[in-house]
């Protein structure tokens, strides 16, 4: 009983601060004060660090289950979904129409009709032009809530960069799913046709750690336009006869659900804090990698300390500038003695580290600043060695299908010839891109670390793009000239329109408080 009270206290005090506007403000998160007091100074100091730099405390007494690949995430998830009896919260950053996006649509449907009250929050670039007309305002007409995160808006010219990357399904308050899946038959594959699925990663979670789960999605809910939901009708009180049977445990592990947000950089402070504390391995496994110096380095320092540091990664890329990127990044990391291999398949979708054989990570960031500080984000963070044995197997038997990379005369190269396979693009991949971009040109201008002979393409592109521009200002500046006043007028409306409602905004708060 204590352990489902404690949840539902938790979801009531943030849906409270929602309505009143609080919880939209970043805060540091109180750490677990409930450890037992024999614990050594330095445990409790080290769990005081994580839940400052993550933002997140961390939840005792829940049980996890790795879930791999399309046909076991999905089949859980539906069954989660065919199990409901009050709630179902499902949030994904892409939604498409075809096969396995009408399956949700008519289990969501059918629950929906039954009086479960279903909420569906898509995003808007990761969702754009991926369903038929219509799919929408079918779910609605069944009784679902849907929702759409972040649609472009006149009153914020750039807001729609930051996207609701997050991929959650939270059922009834009592179990909940975290992944890297979007929801669309690539994660499936065709058999008939012969063509895998795309690879990654999921986990299941039970117990006082979905209230966390829950709250994060009344948050983004709320964002969208949505009434932030009744924990009530989340986390009831069990009947008297059950109240035995619920101060039982559902696990034995301790998590942390961090529900990062764009510009807290709660997950990117985490990462750094895992990779310098590493002692024996780091192995990390990314769709979309284009780690910061500031990663970089720490990487290559405890790659140089002997720590045993893997990074697996997508070998296929539908853009060939971001295969470039990617490609050029590998040199300082292999420098450090860093081992990094390419996926043989189709795509690697999967964003994952172990440390240790204690620490892991799972959920919807890539090692990007546009996952560590423009997006919303959620990831859940786990302190379990048993569950961290698993997820070395799983890396091991991963990189069974992958090439390693390697240094060779100062060249990068793959160790082994492979097959030449194209993914399908993604926003995500588009913006990794321009940030590895963005970084190389900058060092490229100022000379802060050294370029190697795979930038050279990049250096390539990003002169023609500059040197377009220059031609452009040469021979058509009227129509340069008409793009640039169009983006300072917008720019310039939408800041006088957010002034204007700060101060109105001030001055009926100030007549409240006077009357």
């Amino acid at each position: 009983m204590a352990q489902q009270l404690s949840g539902r206290g938790r979801l009531g005090r943030a849906v409270r601060m929602l309505r009143t506007g609080r919880l939209l403000r970043p805060r540091a998160a109180q750490p677990d004060r409930s450890m037992p007091a024999s614990r050594p100074v330095e445990r409790l100091a080290a769990e005081q660090l994580f839940s400052r730099v993550a933002g997140s405390a961390p939840v005792q007494g829940n049980a996890v289950r790795l879930l791999q690949d399309g046909a076991e995430n999905y089949a859980a998830w539906l069954d989660a979904i065919a199990a409901a009896r009050r709630s179902i919260h499902f949030e994904n950053y892409i939604i498409r129409g075809d096969a396995i996006g009408q399956r949700f649509a008519a289990a969501l449907s059918a629950k929906a009709r039954e009086g479960v009250a279903v909420r569906v929050l898509y995003d808007w670039m990761g969702s754009f032009r991926q369903v038929p007309r219509g799919f929408w305002r079918e779910l609605r007409a069944a009784g679902a809530e849907v929702r759409c995160f972040n649609r472009p808006r006149l009153d914020s010219p750039f807001g729609w960069l930051s996207r609701n990357h997050r991929k959650t399904v939270s059922v009834d308050g009592e179990i909940g799913f975290v992944a890297g899946l979007c929801v669309g038959d690539a994660w499936v594959g065709d058999p008939a046709r012969r063509v895998p699925p795309w690879r990654d990663t999921g986990i299941a979670v039970q117990g006082p750690a979905l209230a966390d789960l829950d709250a994060a999605f009344a948050e983004s809910w709320s964002h969208a336009g949505g009434q932030p939901p009744d924990p009530a009708a989340i986390l009831p009180d069990p009947p008297a006869e059950a109240q035995a049977q619920a101060q039982v445990q559902p696990g034995q592990v301790t998590l942390r659900v961090i529900a990062s947000k764009p510009n807290t950089m709660g997950l990117y402070r985490f990462d750094q804090l895992i990779a310098g504390l590493a002692r024996r391995s780091l192995w990390l496994t990314d769709a979309y990698f284009v780690g910061t110096t500031a990663y970089v380095r720490t990487l290559c320092d405890a790659a140089l300390d002997g720590v045993d540091v893997r990074l697996l990664v997508p070998g296929a890329s539908d853009i060939p500038v971001a295969k470039a990127l990617s490609r050029a990044g590998y040199r300082p990391l292999l420098d450090a003695g860093i081992r990094v291999f390419e996926w043989n398949g189709p795509m690697l979708h999967a964003k994952t580290a172990v440390a240790d054989g204690r620490w892991s990570r799972i959920g919807s960031s890539n090692l990007n600043l546009a996952s560590w500080l423009g997006n919303w984000e959620l990831d859940v963070a786990i302190e379990d060695q048993a569950f961290a044995a698993k997820m070395e197997a799983m890396f091991e038997a991963d990189l069974q299908n992958a090439t390693e990379i390697v240094l060779d005369l100062g060249r990068v190269h793959s160790a082994a010839p492979r097959p030449r396979r194209r993914g399908r693009g993604s926003p995500g991949r588009l913006a990794a891109g321009a940030v590895g971009l963005g970084s190389a040109v900058s060092a490229a201008l100022t000379n802060h670390r050294a370029l190697g002979p795979a930038e050279a393409r990049v250096m390539a592109a990003a002169a023609g793009l500059l040197l377009a521009l220059a031609a452009a200002a040469v021979f058509v500046p009227r129509l340069l000239t008409v793009l640039i006043a169009v983006v300072a007028a917008w720019t310039g409306v939408t800041l006088l329109v957010r002034a204007w409602r700060l101060r109105a905004g001030g001055l009926t708060n100030s007549e409240s408080q006077g009357g």
